[in-house]
């Protein structure tokens, strides 16, 4: 079924978030080629000119390329960091937590007493019990590209023994509480910085020359009545990005 133009936002913006969300979800990966400015216009009904920005625009956040006779290819895997936003969103659509070609490896998976700021996001006492989980995530070439900790309330131990347990959760531990605590997500925050790596972390990201920086971020998943079902801490290479899009409000 063709792609459809609403009236919430401009054509452009809609084609361009489209192919964006495709990129970072793994539904177009890292060599596939992204449609021709003719048939994004056959496709979504907007003009060569619309299509032709989309396009730029994808190039112009290094998501793509293009190569003589082979089109406009996507090429994200050097610079693309996948937030945990990008991850949670490409597991409800693809089932997977991750792109193609990159996987997890879980380092640690066990309950911890809570530090302040763990104990401050979970809104549990500091020195509680919580589940601590470390993963290092590494790309196509097997080189380490982020390392991250997510932290639950203890009680989820019992009930989604997954997440005790040195394996990947399949469709990520979001989807694993839900199904087998009921406890869904639905609201999620994210929170990006940058500091200097310790040699700990430039370590753990096969980082050699140094200082380097480094991407941080802290993450909480929410569910309706806004108790934290899931709290992360993040850290990747300071030369990837991620990208968000947002609107002037409309009165």
């Amino acid at each position: 079924m063709p792609p459809e133009i609403a009236h919430s936002l401009p054509p452009y913006m809609q084609v361009l978030n489209h192919l964006r969300d495709q990129i970072v979800s793994g539904q177009l990966a890292e060599g596939d080629t992204v449609p021709s400015e003719r048939q994004l216009a056959a496709d979504w009904g907007i003009s060569r000119a619309t299509a032709a920005k989309v396009l730029n625009e994808l190039r112009h956040e290094n998501l793509v390329t293009s190569r003589q006779g082979a089109g406009t290819i996507v090429s994200a895997r050097a610079t693309l960091h996948h937030s945990p936003s990008d991850r949670f969103h490409a597991a409800e659509a693809t089932g997977r937590i991750n792109p193609p070609g990159h996987y997890a490896e879980i380092l640690s998976a066990e309950v911890q007493p809570a530090p302040a700021r763990v104990a401050l996001a979970l809104g549990v006492e500091e020195g509680a019990d919580v589940i601590r989980r470390q993963r290092v995530t590494y790309g196509e070439d097997d080189a380490p590209v982020s390392s991250s900790t997510s932290w639950f309330m203890a009680e989820l131990a019992d009930r989604v023994p997954q997440l005790l347990q040195t394996e990947r959760v399949v469709g990520g531990t979001p989807k694993a509480i839900e199904e087998h605590a009921g406890w869904s997500w639905q609201d999620g925050q994210d929170l990006v910085g940058a500091r200097v790596a310790t040699d700990e972390e430039a370590d753990l990201l096969g980082i050699t020359e140094r200082p380097a920086a480094l991407l941080v971020g802290y993450n909480s998943l929410f569910d309706a009545e806004g108790t934290v079902i899931e709290y992360g801490e993040y850290i990747s290479h300071g030369d990837r990005y991620t990208c968000y899009t947002y609107q002037r409000p409309r009165g």
